[in-house]
């Protein structure tokens, strides 16, 4: 089949993006993929056999975006290119990343009646709630995820089916929605075995942290990812574990925030801001790592989804602390591949740090249980299946 995929950013990078991509191309199917360019990329290029499609783009129509369900300029914008593209590639499926260019693509397909498969990364509706611009004027204002909310259910009625990253988001999404159960599918996030086992270390980082207890952080640093809480329970723990560092591999605006904190409390010296790093280097960081954190403040996205990074800690062996955000809680205390602390609480995230750190057979314990249950059961090989199946019943 000639697949066609919608990304409303630019590619590479997106581990989900291309995993997917690559999974459906080793069935024998087409993939093309609609993307957006800001620079002098190229229009077409073929990267691990997906046919990118790139479209120019500019800072407006990216601000514009955000708007997508407030005015319809966004929309307007981007149905003929979806249209054109679709034509010109023939498309038999529509697999659409994300709901911010799905009205563009529904109205594009309205004449063509391609069947249409709406994959949602994230319950973005609840989740743009704690978006810094939504807290100020205008954002404030002029964006309501009560109608991202709305726009959500009324796509994933009209999708032939519709993928979701957990089973806490699908039973979320089937109480909101009138669709068979069957046509909502859960494909997780996780990661490729490429990720562990086709490695390449970097010896400056590896000689950078080697005398360190380095407790390690890989994503995006909003404030609601948690990171506060872990700056917090080093006032504490730098008594106690004199090698001790936080190191942070991501970024976010709000950067500033946490950067304050940690100035305030005198931690500079046992906290490494890293900011984004390429994701061949994220190997590096987790070896030389004693315990992967997902310290994620509890909400009704968080609670339902998983971060990526829990899967790339246990791929190389690590123990994990995790806040009580309820997908993750259940996933780690059933694997039994790490602690979890009540969220938002500096002194439980540091008695969980401190059990870890005293007892390094239970260390072990846990990190092996985490590899594991990666290599055995939960990497991209295993969890792709149900991606499959999919496209199978769409042929047939």
């Amino acid at each position: 089949m000639r697949i066609g995929m919608i990304l409303d950013y630019s590619f590479p990078p997106d581990p989900r993006v291309e995993n997917e991509a690559v999974a459906l191309i080793d069935q024998g199917h087409e993939v093309f993929l609609f993307s957006l360019k800001y620079s002098d990329e190229l229009e077409k290029e073929d990267i691990n056999g997906i046919k990118v499609c790139r479209y120019k783009t500019n800072k407006l129509e990216y601000k514009l975006s955000a708007l997508a369900y407030t005015f319809p300029f966004y929309t307007w914008q981007m149905k003929p290119r979806i249209e054109r593209f679709l034509k010109e590639n023939t498309i038999e499926v529509i697999h659409i990343h994300d709901i911010q260019i799905a009205e563009a693509v529904f109205k594009a397909n309205k004449s063509l009646n391609i069947p249409i498969v709406l994959d949602l990364h994230e319950n973005r509706s609840e989740i743009m709630q704690f978006y810094p611009h939504l807290q100020k004027f205008p954002g404030k204002q002029l964006i309501s995820p009560k109608k991202w909310k709305l726009k959500e259910e009324e796509f994933s009625d009209n999708a032939t089916k519709v993928v979701v990253v957990t089973s806490d988001s699908k039973n979320e999404l089937l109480s909101r929605i009138n669709k068979n159960e069957a046509d909502v599918c859960v494909i997780p996030n996780t990661v490729r075995k490429s990720f562990y086992n086709e490695v390449e270390y970097s010896n400056e980082i590896l000689e950078n942290y080697k005398n360190d207890f380095v407790i390690l952080y890989i994503g995006d640093t909003g404030i609601r990812r948690g990171l506060l809480t872990a700056i917090d329970s080093l006032a504490s723990l730098k008594d106690k574990i004199s090698n001790i560092k936080l190191v942070i591999v991501g970024k976010n605006s709000t950067d500033v925030i946490l950067k304050q904190r940690v100035k305030e409390l005198k931690l500079e010296k046992y906290v490494d801001f890293q900011g984004w790093q390429n994701e061949r280097l994220f190997p590096s960081y987790i070896m030389v790592s004693s315990i992967g954190i997902s310290p994620l403040h509890r909400n009704l996205h968080h609670d339902t989804t998983y971060a990526n990074k829990i899967f790339q800690y246990m791929s190389f062996g690590k123990p994990l602390l995790v806040s009580d955000a309820i997908a993750q809680k259940k996933l780690v205390e059933r694997v039994n591949s790490g602690l979890v602390h009540e969220e938002q609480n500096p002194k439980d995230f540091a008695d969980k740090i401190l059990q870890l750190y005293t007892d390094k057979n239970l260390q072990k314990e846990l990190g092996k249980n985490g590899e594991r249950f990666i290599k055995e059961e939960f990497n991209w090989d295993k969890t792709s299946e149900e991606l499959i199946k999919l496209y199978k019943d769409l042929e047939s």
